[in-house]
């Protein structure tokens, strides 16, 4: 799986390497590719503004359940980061419209979790996770590159991708 911050969009891949399907997605309201130390360990209430990020980075997903017994994809448990359904608790909040929006400005609103929508998490995503477990690569949206982020390197080109010239007899 891939969730690129900068396009609030989560991509999920068959074992096979394709594209599976992708859906938009809600993510921490704050900006920033870090996770605040502790946070996994406070109640919400306690959580600051600055505290509610996405983490970037490579995860190994693993499904649960959440306190109040729903099933999700744990991301990074420690921070207590999931991707789980939307949930439109809050009406002010309009995650709905939110996740419906061609924008992804308004799509930060979360306090660290992915949300997404229902159909997507329970016909793709989870059942992905189940089948065939994941790892989840969140892009940073800050200062680093994916390179810098993941430990990527540049491939230098083969001989095999430049043209050849043959000999004329």
């Amino acid at each position: 799986m891939i969730v690129d911050k900068k396009d609030a969009r989560v991509y999920v891949f068959g074992p096979d390497g394709k594209l599976k399907e992708s859906a938009p997605a809600l993510l921490g309201s704050a900006r920033g590719d870090h996770t605040v130390p502790g946070v996994g360990d406070k109640p919400l209430s306690q959580v600051k503004p600055d505290e509610k990020t996405t983490p970037a980075g490579r995860f190994v997903a693993e499904p649960g359940k959440n306190t109040n017994g729903e099933d999700i994809v744990w991301v990074d448990y420690d921070a207590a980061v999931s991707m789980h359904r939307i949930r439109p608790n809050v009406a002010a909040d309009r995650r709905l419209e939110r996740l419906a929006t061609l924008s992804v400005d308004d799509n930060r609103i979360s306090f660290g979790c992915i949300n997404l929508p229902v159909t997507f998490y329970e016909e793709v995503l989870s059942p992905t996770v189940r089948k065939h477990g994941a790892i989840v690569y969140v892009l940073p949206e800050t200062s680093r590159t994916p390179q810098q982020l993941f430990g990527s390197y540049d491939v230098p080109p083969t001989h095999a991708s430049t043209p050849k010239r043959t000999k004329r007899a």
